[in-house]
C-alpha cells in the first residue's frame, strides 16, 4: 500500500525560503512586517508547496459553504482591484471561493446585502464599509467579519495608513512654498475620509499653513471639475484629493481653464491606482499595497472563522508618497 504524502508545514516552508518560522507566519498574518520581496518570495515558495496555515485548515474545516464575501464600495474604482487580487489569492490557497459585492457607495445597499449574505458565506471582508459604527459592530457580532479601511471597537481591521501619507503631501506641498492648500474631500459617510482630514488640519496647524476643505464629492472623475472648480474659488494654490479619481478629474478641468499643473496648481492623489503615472503630467500621490491589505483581511478572517471567540485582530498597512511631476513650486506671487 503507498504510503500517504505528508502534508507541507510552516517549517518546509521557512527552509525552503531560507527564513524563519516566524517570518513565515509574519507574511502571512501581517503582511506590513515583512519586506515585500521576501513576502512575495515565500508566498510563491507556499504556493508551489500547497502549504495551507493551520488557521485556514480549520476554517475550511469548519466552513459551512466554503466561500467568503467580499464587498467593495465602487467596482469602477482601481484602487480596490488590488484588493481583490489579494483576498482572492489568499482564498485560492486556503480552497475557498470568493463571492464580490460592489455596494455602489451605498449604505442601504451594503446593509441589506450583509442581512442576505449572512447564511450564504463562512464570514465576509468589507472594504470602506459605509455602514455606522453601531451597524458594525453588530454585523460582526453575527458572523465572522473583517473590515478594510475601518476601524471600530469589537471589529478586526485591516487600515491602510493613508493618513501618514497625507502629512508626508502637506510637507511636501509647504517645502515647495505652497501656503494655501485645499483638502478635496470624499464622501461623509466615509472613514477613511475624516482620518485623512484630520491628518491634514493637525499637519497644517503644524506647519502654520492656511488648509481649506471643499466638498463633499462623490470619489469619481466626473466629480473632479467640480472639485477644481471649488479648489480655484478656495484660493488655493495646491490641493490634495481624497483619492486619485478625484485628483485625475480635477487636473482635466484645470487643463480646460487653461491652469497648467503644477506651475498654476499643484495636486496630489491618494492611492496610487493604476495609470496614475500615465497622466499628463504623472500624478503625486500617496502610495499603499492594497494587495497586501487584501491578503491581511482573508488572514484574519480565517482566523476569525477558525477560533470564533478568539480576540479582536488588527494589521496597519503602511504608506508613503510618490512624488512625480503633478507638484511644483508655488506661484511666486503666492509666496
Amino acid at each position: 500500500m503507498r504510503e500517504m504524502q505528508r502534508a507541507p508545514t510552516i517549517r518546509d516552508v521557512a527552509s525552503a525560503a531560507g527564513v524563519a518560522e516566524s517570518t513565515v507566519s509574519r507574511a502571512m498574518t501581517n503582511p506590513g512586517r515583512v519586506h515585500h520581496v521576501t513576502r512575495e518570495r515565500i508566498l510563491r515558495i507556499a504556493a508551489e508547496l500547497k502549504y495551507v496555515p493551520s488557521a485556514q485548515a480549520r476554517a475550511m474545516s469548519v466552513g459551512r459553504t466554503s466561500s467568503v464575501g467580499l464587498m467593495i464600495a465602487d467596482i469602477t474604482n482601481p484602487f480596490y482591484f488590488g484588493i481583490i487580487r489579494g483576498t482572492q489569492s489568499q482564498l485560492k490557497g486556503a480552497g475557498l471561493t470568493q463571492l464580490l459585492v460592489d455596494t455602489e457607495e451605498s449604505r442601504a445597499i451594503e446593509a441589506s446585502t450583509l442581512s442576505r449574505l449572512r447564511n450564504s458565506v463562512d464570514g465576509v471582508v468589507l472594504a470602506s464599509s459605509r455602514l455606522t459604527n453601531d451597524e458594525l459592530a453588530a454585523a460582526a457580532r453575527q458572523m465572522p467579519l473583517v473590515a478594510i479601511n475601518r476601524q471600530v471597537n469589537g471589529v478586526a481591521s485591516v487600515i491602510i495608513d493613508s493618513a501618514t501619507g497625507v502629512s508626508q503631501a502637506l510637507e511636501h506641498l509647504v517645502s515647495l512654498g505652497h501656503q494655501r492648500i485645499a483638502f478635496i474631500s470624499g464622501p461623509d459617510a466615509s472613514w477613511s475620509n475624516q482620518i485623512r482630514w484630520s491628518a491634514a488640519t493637525s499637519t497644517a496647524e503644524r506647519l502654520g499653513v492656511k488648509l481649506g476643505r471643499v466638498g463633499p464629492f462623490v470619489p469619481q472623475i466626473a466629480s473632479g471639475g467640480a472639485a477644481a472648480d471649488a479648489v480655484v474659488n478656495d484660493g488655493a494654490t495646491a490641493c490634495i484629493a481624497f483619492n486619485d479619481l478625484l485628483a485625475i478629474g480635477a487636473m482635466h478641468r484645470f487643463a480646460e481653464r487653461g491652469m497648467n499643473v503644477p506651475k498654476d496648481m499643484s495636486i496630489v492623489g491618494c492611492d496610487d491606482i493604476f495609470g496614475a503615472d500615465f497622466c499628463n503630467p504623472p500624478l503625486t500621490t500617496i502610495t499603499a499595497n492594497s494587495e497586501a491589505a487584501g491578503r491581511a483581511a482573508i488572514s484574519l478572517l480565517l482566523e476569525e472563522i477558525a477560533q470564533p471567540k478568539s480576540p479582536v485582530s488588527y494589521t496597519t498597512i503602511p504608506t508613503h508618497l510618490t512624488i512625480r511631476a503633478s507638484t511644483g513650486r508655488a506661484p511666486v506671487a503666492s509666496r
